[in-house]
């Protein structure tokens, strides 16, 4: 049965997810899992590249041309600038995702000793041109 969306944000968000699987693939990631979701929590996807475990958050954003992405600075006035999806990480947000970590860990019998890090892509999405942009964050500290 197809995912129905609830609103085009929701649409946005699952573009975005298989945008940033194909780009991980494409990087030598093993995709372990996505959506691992807890009622406490989600993890977007769940990756590995050399036996390290990546713990991946995606923010998603889609707008009229890719160039309306790239500011010349963030105190820049201009609307176009004034949201950036990496400032959805709240820290109510990283706390729900440390224990959304920790039960999969737990769950899944991983090793105390795994290495693992949390990263977050941002995917900047142009629906109308077919292209992409993605902005890795690595390693964020819960």
């Amino acid at each position: 049965m197809p995912k129905v969306f609830t609103s085009e944000t929701q649409k946005t968000g699952e573009i975005g997810e298989n945008i940033a699987v194909k780009f991980l693939v494409k990087h030598g990631f093993l995709i372990l899992d996505r959506n691992y979701t807890k009622k406490w929590g989600e993890i977007d996807i769940i990756s590995e590249k050399d036996n390290k475990l990546y713990f991946i958050e995606v923010k998603s954003v889609s707008r009229e041309t890719l160039n309306t992405f790239i500011p010349k600075s963030y105190n820049d006035s201009d609307e176009r600038y004034q949201h950036r999806p990496e400032d959805n990480m709240h820290p109510w947000k990283l706390k729900r995702l440390s224990r959304t970590i920790q039960t999969y860990l737990l769950n899944k019998n991983i090793s105390e000793e795994k290495e693992w890090q949390v990263d977050l892509l941002v995917v900047y999405i142009c629906e109308k041109e077919k292209k992409a942009k993605i902005k890795v964050v690595s390693d964020i500290i819960l």
